[in-house]
């Protein structure tokens, strides 16, 4: 047996460089390599090093990184912050005189925080995770030449923890992208970044499961559909790049899981297929063009697979149906369970975000489901948030009111808080809120007098921010506050 795989080895070595061989005869006549394309559709500019990986991993147990690492690692940067933030100092003497709110002292202290980016173009756009550039007021980004350059933040979108950065820069090598679609359970994969500000590394590991939820993320509109892999991932990996072994980008590292915050095995990742859509929309809007259904939605359960006398568990069950949301202009209704969006089959909640993520307002699609047994189809045309299909930028975004942007709560801050109400500061730019000293992570409970839920809550009770006398919410330090103003 072992002579056997002896013979087959040796064999399938010398096919592979009678393949290289003639790969460089025929190509690299003159010292002249000429670009090719692999399997993908991908340019490979050095057909040497991609057809001897390949011959390489076509021998039994063989895998081999070192392509993947190369057309890799000069396309991740290291991405630095520095912000300021606020805090209170005690002055013992001044509280003995004057009592307890005088005691406390107003100071500020630089923050410098550190993560991975993944170049996404020559002309200098770079990807990495909203919590990575998260209340940053510089950001700059070291490539693996060492040239530091700044950084402008494009844009934004803590519902999937991506951002956009730009810097003042051409030719710049870049990380192209993969199929995150196509990744198959134990299929090899890299991440690569610079974790505890190490620059420039790469570790590997297999896919472990994919469309996972961790509920990590905030915002009721958050999509999280996680590819998990065992390659180390620590502090610093954030924002890097998940690629496979042809070097092509399948994912944006983001989180680990662990009972110590240091790597334990799990790590993942943002899949591609909802990165591009992102990052498209930040560069040409700003914002990014978030697509919706119109209803309220949950996994199938055992009970409701007997009530509505389903053959499986399979699909997503509509709860609720918004009133002149594209579901309801579509005739679906409560009960229905989704199948399919367009030929991609949905069994999952997350697997529904995902797809549906992918479309921008005004998109028709068509969706497959089940009432009272039978399969029927439905084309919908997708709508923004507020119920149209225009183009949301950052200044017509519904989300922004008085200058700083308003999300509703997530379950965290509800249960964390215990409150059924309020909305949370996201981001605050110029304006009456930013002038008051409402700080990002703050949650408004009311405005003049009536309790908020929402950004339109908030611009109703103010008149479409005409009026604002009073202000009530919860600081970041889980302490109350109430400010009564004059207009």
């Amino acid at each position: 047996m072992k002579i056997k795989y002896f013979i087959g080895a040796f064999l399938m070595a010398i096919l592979g460089a009678a393949i290289a061989l003639f790969a460089y005869t025929k190509i690299d006549k003159g010292n002249q390599v000429m670009l090719v394309k692999d399997s993908s559709g991908v340019d490979v500019s050095d057909a040497r090093a991609w057809l001897t990986s390949w011959a390489v991993q076509q021998q039994p147990g063989q895998v081999d990184f070192t392509y993947a690492a190369e057309q890799t690692v000069h396309g991740v940067v290291h991405v630095m912050t520095k912000s300021t933030v606020g805090y209170s100092a005690s002055n013992p003497i001044m509280e003995f005189f004057y009592g307890p709110r005088y005691g406390q002292q107003p100071r500020e202290r630089t923050v410098q925080g550190y993560g991975s980016g993944v170049i996404s173009s020559a002309d200098g756009y770079i990807i990495t995770n909203n919590h990575v550039i998260d209340e940053a007021q510089e950001v700059e980004v070291k490539l693996n030449d060492n040239r530091v350059m700044t950084a402008e933040i494009i844009g934004r979108d803590p519902n999937t923890d991506l951002a956009l950065l730009k810097v003042d820069a051409t030719n710049l090598p870049f990380v192209r992208y993969g199929d995150s679609d196509a990744l198959k359970l134990g299929e090899w994969v890299l991440a690569v970044g610079n974790p505890f500000n190490l620059t420039s590394t790469v570790t590997a590991g297999i896919v472990s499961a994919k469309g996972r939820n961790l509920e990590i993320l905030e915002g009721d509109y958050r999509i999280e559909s996680f590819i998990q892999t065992d390659a180390a991932l620590n502090m610093g990996n954030s924002g890097g790049a998940l690629v496979n072994t042809k070097g092509l980008l399948v994912g944006i590292t983001s989180a680990i899981y662990s009972p110590n915050g240091a790597y334990a095995g799990n790590s993942f990742a943002i899949p591609v297929s909802i990165v591009k859509k992102v990052i498209d929309d930040l560069k040409e809007f700003g914002e990014v063009q978030r697509a919706f259904i119109g209803v309220t939605i949950n996994e199938v359960s055992s009970e409701k697979a007997r009530e509505l006398k389903l053959n499986d568990m399979k699909g997503v069950l509509i709860v609720t149906v918004n009133e002149g949301g594209a579901a309801e202009s579509a005739g679906l209704k409560p009960d229905d369970v989704i199948l399919k969006v367009g030929d991609a089959d949905v069994t999952t909640v997350t697997e529904l975000q995902e797809h549906v993520g992918r479309y921008r307002p005004g998109d028709r699609i068509t969706v497959t489901y089940v009432r009272n047994g039978k399969q029927n189809t439905a084309s919908l045309v997708l709508k923004n948030i507020s119920g149209t299909t225009a183009v949301v930028t950052r200044d017509t975004s519904p989300a922004l009111v008085f200058g700083a942007r308003l999300e509703a709560l997530g379950a965290s801050d509800r249960k964390n808080f215990n409150i059924d109400y309020g909305v949370k500061v996201t981001e605050v730019g110029e304006g009456r809120l930013s002038d008051l000293g409402i700080r990002k992570g703050v949650i408004i409970l009311s405005v003049n007098g009536q309790r908020v839920k929402n950004a339109d809550d908030v611009r109703e009770a103010t008149s479409d921010e005409r009026n604002l006398t009073s202000i009530e919410g919860i600081q970041t330090n889980g302490t109350f506050f109430s400010y009564s103003l004059r207009n």
